[in-house]
């Protein structure tokens, strides 16, 4: 299935490109708010996510002095901007994709990409928490604020990209039942038995020559024996 045109729930290739309409399809808006959550989160992480004791120049995370929790919060978010990007690129140009498995292959791994972040932002939204939880209120005089935003938008990302899992796995079945529909079957014809030679019947068949009787065989006599 080469030259699919609408297979995985794009059109044909070759349309003219709408921007508006584009700006108005369902995963393009999620893929919008993904973006716009992720870059809250590490950009809070960034600015905000270290501080400092007034007597002391030592910088530690606000989330109970846990380094990991701000790298992991910086590392999912700065990822998942990337991402947001470039699949933001790729739904742009995916009508003007005319081979069917490069189709297949993006949507793919739109699909793959999309569960693993919604798994990841969960975590990240219970690991962050956790930590906030034991963070003593006097270790934080400035970015609790920032530190309640990085938990709010974990919290609503893990709804933005399960949207787009959901988005990417309609799509992929989509492309499945295109391709079923669209399969045939090449089931080999059935054979016909050999026809008979022509102009041959079987009522013309004659006895091959110079072949004795019965009659001829019940009349032979032995010579006489002298």
């Amino acid at each position: 299935m080469e030259g699919g045109g609408g297979a995985y729930g794009a059109a044909k290739a070759g349309g003219a490109f709408d921007p508006g309409r584009f700006v108005q399809q369902p995963q393009v808006l999620a893929r919008i708010a993904s973006a716009v959550f992720a870059l809250i989160v590490f950009s809070c992480l960034v600015g905000e996510g270290h501080t400092n004791q007034p007597r002391s120049q030592e910088l530690f995370c606000i989330f109970n002095h846990n380094e990991d929790a701000c790298r992991y919060g910086i590392g999912i978010g700065v990822l998942a901007f990337l991402a947001c990007v470039f699949f933001f690129v790729v739904d742009a140009y995916f009508p003007q994709i005319s081979n069917a498995t490069d189709r297949k292959y993006l949507v793919l791994a739109d699909l793959g990409f999309s569960g693993l972040w919604t798994f990841l932002w969960f975590v990240g939204f219970c690991f962050l928490t956790n930590q906030w939880a034991w963070t003593q209120a006097q270790d934080v005089l400035i970015g609790a604020d920032s530190a309640r935003a990085v938990i709010t938008f974990s919290f609503f990302s893990i709804f933005s990209w399960g949207l787009l899992l959901a988005f990417a796995y309609k799509r992929y079945k989509m492309g499945v039942e295109d391709f079923a529909h669209s399969y045939v079957d090449p089931t080999p014809e059935v054979s016909t038995p050999y026809s008979s030679y022509p102009n041959i019947s079987h009522d013309s068949y004659q006895q091959p020559p110079f072949t004795q009787t019965a009659d001829a065989t019940e009349g032979y006599q032995p010579p006489p024996v002298y």
